[in-house]
């Protein structure tokens, strides 16, 4: 997809601006502060329904506004012009896609495909499990026509809502069949949605040790497997909940299922991912997200922009050059933020339009 037209009202330290990206590489700087990941966050915020720097009511409105405005235009895989606006209040929101109201936030997140690299995205390896569920279901969001014939985000509603009705009953002592109905329904719902897991992991494996040996060689290879959340080869999960639910009544929350599952990426030449340095994390992170937009690519025949904020912090120049080429090799719209243009970016021959952001502005400045 290419984005043609940004237009934000109340985000962040911008009152109104409008950014009209180019095809290819496109470059914001400017000083800590001016708001170039802002215009990275109105996007993610398009294509995610959240920022990636926390809740919409937690300072991404502008001080002193009730609410703010996104409305994007770009072309997708097809060529075919798209639309969308959003406000939102922080609570509340209203959306529109090609002129029509949107009801659920997951259609604009259906609509438009966006992979951002932030400096908080090495979490994907040395965070919590929630990061890469999060990374693992966003793939699964987008590619669910390939993978199984009930869609994943029935799957996933599904597994949510028996997950929360058998939580409760915990929690009020439950006995019998309520509980054994909740129990059933998130048995089956939860080893579907398991099942997307594995298939799409097994589909994206390949592209993620490609994308390793590119960004990360010293790694030596590398390899990813899904963790389910509970002891697969062993028990079935309607098996594993039985056996678990004293201990749940006690706890008052579900142990065990796909809410606890969790993605293993194994280095063979490098330690644990507790005993990477940040810039290695950092790279193993960026490698993840890429593997994940090729298989995006490969599928649908067209690659989801590409976001990186302050690609430059903890990676050394080189680094910057290999992710730089990896980049420019995709075709890929891709926009990237920094106080002044990464130093990789001297080795890597690709055109470039570059934007200077600053008091609320941003201004064309070059390009290539």
């Amino acid at each position: 997809m290419q984005i043609q037209r940004l237009r934000l009202r109340d985000v962040r330290r911008f009152e109104t601006v409008d950014f009209h990206p180019r095809p290819g590489f496109n470059l914001l700087t400017g000083s800590n502060g001016s708001g170039k990941t802002s215009l990275l966050e109105a996007i993610h915020l398009l294509a995610h329904g959240r920022s990636f720097r926390g809740r919409v009511r937690d300072g991404l409105i502008r001080q002193g506004q009730s609410s703010l405005e996104v409305f994007a235009e770009w072309r997708d895989g097809a060529d075919t012009a798209r639309r969308a606006g959003l406000r939102h209040s922080g609570g509340d929101w209203e959306a529109r896609l090609d002129g029509a109201h949107v009801s659920h936030l997951g259609q604009l997140c259906e609509s438009m495909a966006v992979v951002t690299f932030e400096p908080g995205s090495h979490a994907l390896i040395d965070g919590s499990s929630e990061q890469r569920r999060r990374f693992l279901d966003w793939g699964l969001f987008h590619v669910e026509r390939q993978l199984g014939d009930e869609g994943f985000l029935a799957v996933w509603r599904r597994h949510a809502r028996a997950l929360k009705q058998r939580n409760a009953l915990l929690r009020q002592h439950a006995e019998g069949g309520q509980l054994d109905a909740w129990e059933h329904e998130l048995a089956q719902a939860g080893e579907a949605l398991t099942r997307c897991r594995e298939r799409y992991v097994a589909q994206l494996a390949p592209y993620v040790e490609a994308s390793i040996a590119d960004l990360l060689p010293a790694a030596g290879g590398a390899g990813i497997a899904l963790h389910p959340g509970w002891r697969r080869q062993e028990l079935s999960l309607a098996d594993a909940l039985l056996l678990a639910r004293d201990r749940d009544r006690l706890l008052g929350h579900t142990s065990l299922g796909p809410h606890r599952a969790d993605l293993k990426l194994t280095l063979a030449a490098l330690p644990g991912r507790e005993g990477l340095s940040r810039g290695q994390a950092k790279l193993a992170a960026l490698a993840l997200l890429l593997a994940q937009a090729r298989h995006l690519a490969q599928l649908e025949g067209h690659w989801p922009l590409l976001q990186l904020d302050d690609l430059a912090s903890e990676l050394d120049r080189t680094h910057q050059a290999g992710v730089l080429r990896a980049l420019a090799e995709s075709g890929a719209q891709v926009l990237v933020t920094g106080t002044e243009a990464p130093p990789g970016l001297s080795l890597v021959h690709v055109p470039v339009a570059v934007f200077h952001v600053e008091h609320g502005c941003v201004a064309a400045v070059g390009g290539g």
